[in-house]
Parts: C-alpha cells; sequence; structure tokens
C-alpha cells in the first residue's frame, strides 16, 4: 500500500506541476480588430553577457553571471504602427474603468484598475516619424523613446486590465536565447541569419513588416533584427556589476538600453548579447525645446516588444515600470 501512496502522491504532484505551467494567448483590444499574441516564457536560469572568445564580443557584456528568471509572456512580434497608433489616438475624456479581463492565470489573477484617461504620454507625431518607410499594417513602430514605450504599456495595462511592461535586459536575453549558449539562438555562425532577421545584410536599409521570417525556438519573432527593443535598464559601459541583481532600474534618461540588432545593424549586433546604448544624438534634429520626451528624429531603429510578468507587482510599485526617465 505504501508504494502506492508514493505513486500516487508523486502522480499528484506531476499533475499540479504541469497546471502551473503558463500558456500563451492573444490579448484583444477593445474598440478594434488589433491583438497581441503573448508567448510563454519558461522560468528558468541562463548565463547573460559574452566571454572574451566570442566572436564580436564588447567589454559591456562582461563579466558573464548565472541568473535564475521568473516565468513571463512576451510579445510574439514587435509593436506595431497599427498598434501604437491607437494609444496616440487614446481618448482624452473621462474613462470607464477597464474591463474585466478577458484571460486571467490562477496564480496571478490580477486586474489592473487604471482609467485610460489618466494616462499620460506621447502624442502623433508633427512629422513622419517613419522616415518615409512607412506606418503601414504589420510595420513595427520606431523613433520612440523609452518614456513612451513605457506609457504605452501603461495605457495597454489601463485597456485591458493585465499588467504590462518593458522587458529587463536580463528577461531580453533569456527570451532571446531560448536556451542556447551560442552567439546566436540557432548557433554560432552568421549563414543562418538571413532566415530569421532583417539586418544590414538583406533589409535594403528600412524595417520590414513584422513576422515575415522565422521565429526563435520560443515562438518570438524579429527578436533578431528589424528594429533595436527598448529594455528597462540602465546601461553602463564599464560592463555588468557582479554584485548587483538581474535589473540595473532607469534613474537618467541616458544612456538606457536597446536589444537585439535592427535593419541596419552588422551581423555581430544581433548577437543575444549584444547591447546597445541611447544617445541624445538620436534627437538631433529635433526643433522643439525642450526637446521631445516622446520621439526621436533619427532613430527609426528604436522600437520595443513587452511582457507580463506570471507575478505582478503590487499596485504600488506600478511607477516604477511605467515612470521612466
Amino acid at each position: 500500500m505504501r508504494h502506492y501512496a508514493i505513486l500516487i502522491f508523486l502522480t499528484l504532484s506531476g499533475s499540479l506541476l504541469s497546471a502551473q505551467k503558463h500558456h500563451g494567448y492573444i490579448q484583444k483590444l477593445g474598440g478594434s480588430d488589433l491583438q497581441l499574441n503573448m508567448v510563454p516564457i519558461p522560468s528558468g536560469s541562463f548565463t547573460m553577457g559574452s566571454a572574451a572568445h566570442e566572436t564580436g564580443h564588447r567589454s559591456e557584456e562582461s563579466p558573464t553571471r548565472l541568473l535564475e528568471v521568473a516565468a513571463f509572456w512576451m510579445s510574439e512580434k514587435e509593436i506595431t504602427w497599427e498598434l501604437y497608433q491607437q494609444y496616440l489616438n487614446r481618448p482624452r475624456g473621462p474613462s470607464a474603468a477597464p474591463p474585466e479581463a478577458d484571460y486571467t492565470d490562477a496564480r496571478s489573477g490580477e486586474t489592473v484598475k487604471i482609467e485610460t484617461d489618466a494616462v499620460s504620454g506621447a502624442t502623433v507625431p508633427y512629422v513622419d516619424m517613419s522616415l518615409g518607410m512607412g506606418t503601414g499594417p504589420g510595420l513595427p513602430v520606431g523613433n520612440v523613446t523609452r518614456k513612451a514605450a513605457a506609457r504605452f504599456c501603461q495605457w495597454l495595462s489601463a485597456q485591458t486590465g493585465h499588467f504590462y511592461r518593458l522587458p529587463t535586459e536580463a528577461e531580453w536575453e533569456y527570451a532571446a536565447r531560448a536556451g542556447s549558449a551560442d552567439p546566436y539562438f540557432f548557433g554560432t555562425e552568421t549563414d543562418s541569419l538571413d532566415a530569421y532577421a532583417w539586418y544590414g545584410g538583406n533589409s535594403g536599409g528600412r524595417y520590414r513588416e513584422v513576422g515575415t521570417k522565422k521565429p526563435n525556438p520560443w515562438g518570438l519573432y524579429d527578436i533578431l533584427g528589424n528594429v533595436a527593443e527598448w529594455t528597462l535598464d540602465t546601461y553602463d559601459p564599464a560592463g555588468y556589476d557582479p554584485e548587483a541583481g538581474a535589473y540595473n532600474p532607469a534613474r537618467t534618461e541616458y544612456p538606457g538600453v536597446l536589444r537585439g540588432g535592427h535593419f541596419k545593424g552588422a551581423a555581430a549586433d544581433l548577437r543575444s548579447a549584444a547591447r546597445l546604448p541611447s544617445d541624445p544624438v538620436w534627437k538631433q534634429r529635433d526643433p522643439q525645446f525642450p526637446r521631445s520626451k516622446w520621439w526621436f528624429t533619427d532613430a527609426p531603429f528604436a522600437g520595443f516588444r513587452i511582457v507580463r510578468p506570471l507575478h505582478p507587482p503590487s499596485p504600488e510599485e506600478y511607477a516604477q515600470y511605467w515612470d521612466v526617465p
């Protein structure tokens, strides 16, 4: 009987663990036919950064460090102009409370309750921020600052009742690697890069429709190339502090960190460990004074994708993720 009891216990334990795994879902946006496919990223550990022997290695990608990452969801594709324009054209008057979430995870069950008219942020730009590359269906948004991307997450949270934010650097690299320790999730050589990414070698000097290349093993499209993607972290040119945690919060506007390389970048810029610091020169042609907090004028490669943590923070902590410099 004891052996049967042990077997039953193990079976039930396995079932409970299986039930705790999160699944992908579709996030719809009320009042439109637009939606976001959210991909489940499992918890796990990985080695962040790159070793000195990696081709293309830069000193700011070291020292490498072993990190634990909690489970989360990540948008399958980069945020498009269509989605971003919903935020730009958001109602400015009184709004209703957010609708009940259309997907509630049993382990989090959160509902973000803020009114959309309380969300301030970017407005429709006065010039073509696509720099002639277009804002049509499926094209990734570009020229957006980290502050603007974070406020989009706040607006989306108000719209949907779920807590959304930008990824940390650790979360981004963990998801991009998809279990690989190689420079790219598909290996060490760049022969396969054309199949997965738009970059300087094949883009024709412009960003391309999202999702037209193959995804990484965890189902993320354009995680390398197309547009570089904002993270929440501060960039330190000296590299990672081995005594620090997995997240280095933004304290100043510059330099922030974008990941993944972009449509103008070299193959080495698309490595999973590669980092791109933001630069004030990206606003060089902005005629406004003070210069815009929401738009660049010379960074059409600056875009983003979003995440939703499996275990969201408390409402008192929301501001540190949405009200970034």
